[in-house]
């Protein structure tokens, strides 16, 4: 009966605005009412009574953070499990990132690759089958935008860190003086919180990892081809032979130093990359140095994060020794997959053997797509585009979630996750409310914890939008991705100093990925209903630019 009467409320509602316009005798306005009742009833209800299902299921709960899919029962169910495991451990979980440098979507075997790709990746494979596997997981379309976001919850339009920083570049403003990282949030929590391998996020004071909130870190500021450059007479014989040229490099050029730093505390600067052997062997160093803290910090009372963050298989590779030519393929980049692989499975059995293995929330994922136009020293992705291209293969990543007791294994999963929803996974594990978070900032993670710990879960996203430095270029809604611009290679291989952001030009670019993984035919609005739908929403994100204007600092 109530239900009849909230009906009727509507269908008066919508007979008083037509009243203003049209005199009509009384017994023509109460069959108009019925009418009226009529439409509301069929539009608004199914046949049993219940509220019709919607396009767009997520709910914004507040205004400026991402509006995210209410799935009540299923995060009681996570929060049932979380409570059981610090009742039994007696502390919050650890949480651990392993982040690959531009691995392909298709290098690991879980992913179709592997061997027949040309590099075996048995420990990557085991976790993808004792984890849950996401098909369709997303990074940004380039190395330092993706590790910012990942650190900050937050779209790199609005930290202004829109793409990667190179040898030369002046930054007008501290991107990270008004952020507050997640190592920082974590750390104030009481985790111990370490970054281990590439950063990429700035290394000038006030820009490093131990002075955005790391406690510690240990590795390499640049990309490892920023430091083989300086070494690799084959590749940059212009700038390693010319004594003049390199003295000039190395003025503006990325530090080549191992850094030992500690938050508020003193920076080291280790070993210098001195030789192609050096740049050979960093990744096992930094391997070493994470498994040896693994060990401790697993005997003390306080949980840690750990980010590894791996200096391979950005291009140019050069395997280690006791990898050289240990792939299917014989070829370094495929080498440097089959040492990455080695080195996860090393990492992971050092949780194994303290203890801590059941206690670690552990993801696994690459920084984006791969670099095509450094091929064949570059990975693989089945889809189109490449690093630096918001096509699927530029920002479809691997995206591996393991915990043993507390994911199910062998789930996969294609709903859609963000990898800034790692900042919201973290906040939850580390029991950090959303109002420790600074007002007056945009942010676009969302807490996806639910949607790994549950058996059955489901994506609490309903969108992934995708930009290219300050444009907006497209979104992704369900199995359908909208286009209004596009990054056109005018060179074999996505050669990114090449191509071109264009407008799609009278009509968005429109695919359905499920018939058409691989973007190559758009189905436009004549042969699917959703394409205005879809554009609406990628409509709506672009307006909260208004409200929380991006950030340039003078990249």
């Amino acid at each position: 009966m109530k239900f009849m009467n909230r009906l009727t409320v509507r269908a008066d509602a919508v007979i008083s605005a037509a009243q203003l316009h049209v005199r009509r005798k009384p017994e023509i306005m109460k069959m108009t009412k019925y009418f009226f009742l009529f439409v509301a009833l069929c539009c608004t209800t199914n046949a049993w009574g219940q509220d019709a299902p919607k396009f767009d299921r997520s709910v914004k709960f507040a205004d400026n953070f991402e509006a995210v899919i209410p799935r009540p029962e299923q995060d009681k169910a996570a929060n049932k499990k979380l409570s059981a495991l610090k009742e039994k451990e007696g502390k919050r979980p650890n949480i651990l990132w392993l982040v690959v440098d531009d691995m392909g979507f298709g290098d690991p075997g879980a992913y179709s690759g592997g061997a027949l790709a040309g590099a075996s990746t048995p420990n990557i494979d085991r976790l993808a089958a004792e984890g849950l596997k996401l098909t369709s997981a997303y990074s940004q379309q380039t190395c330092t935008p993706t590790r910012s976001a990942i650190l900050t919850g937050r779209l790199p339009v609005r930290t202004g860190l829109i793409r990667p920083i190179l040898a030369g570049d002046k930054l007008t403003v501290n991107p990270w003086a008004d952020e507050v990282s997640l190592p920082k949030l974590l750390s104030d929590a009481g985790y111990y919180t370490l970054l281990t391998g590439k950063w990429h996020v700035g290394e000038s004071e006030g820009m490093r990892p131990h002075d955005i909130g790391f406690d510690e870190y240990y590795g390499y500021y640049p990309a490892q081809k920023e430091i083989s450059q300086r070494v690799d007479a084959r590749r940059f014989p212009g700038l390693v032979l010319n004594p003049e040229r390199l003295a000039a490099f190395e003025a503006v050029g990325p530090s080549d130093a191992l850094i030992h730093g500690f938050k508020n505390g003193k920076t080291q600067e280790l070993n210098r990359i001195e030789s192609i052997e050096d740049m050979s062997k960093a990744d096992q160093v930094l391997t070493d140095f994470t498994v040896e803290r693994i060990k401790q910090l697993a005997s003390q009372e306080k949980p840690f994060f750990i980010e590894h963050a791996f200096m391979k298989v950005h291009a140019d590779n050069f395997a280690h020794p006791d990898y050289a030519g240990k792939s299917e393929a014989k070829y370094p980049y495929k080498d440097s997959v089959r040492e990455v692989d080695a080195h996860v499975g090393r990492i992971l059995q050092a949780l194994r053997e303290v203890g801590a293995l059941e206690n670690t929330f552990v993801f696994f994922t690459s920084d984006n797509g791969p670099q095509m136009d450094a091929w064949p020293d570059a990975g693989y992705t089945p889809f189109r585009g490449a690093k630096g291209t918001t096509w699927e293969g530029g920002v479809r990543v691997p995206g591996i979630a393991y915990w043993p007791g507390m994911i199910a294994p062998g789930r996969t999963s294609d709903d859609l996750f963000d990898l800034m929803d790692l900042f919201g996974i973290a906040l939850k594990l580390a029991e950090i409310p959303n109002d420790k978070l600074p007002t007056g900032k945009y942010y676009d993670f969302i807490d996806q914890t639910s949607f790994l710990l549950t058996d059955n879960g489901q994506s609490k996203r309903e969108a992934v939008y995708f930009w290219w430095g300050k444009e907006l270029m497209a979104v992704r809604m369900k199995e359908y991705k909208g286009h209004v611009k596009v990054v056109l290679a005018e060179a074999p291989h996505m050669h990114i100093d090449l191509a071109t952001v264009q407008d799609v030009g009278l009509a968005p670019w429109f695919f359905n990925l499920y018939l058409d993984p691989k973007e190559e035919m758009t189905v436009g609005h004549r042969r699917d209903p959703w394409m205005a739908t879809v554009l609406g929403k990628l409509k709506a994100h672009g307006a909260t630019l208004k409200e929380y204007p991006p950030k340039d600092v003078g990249l």
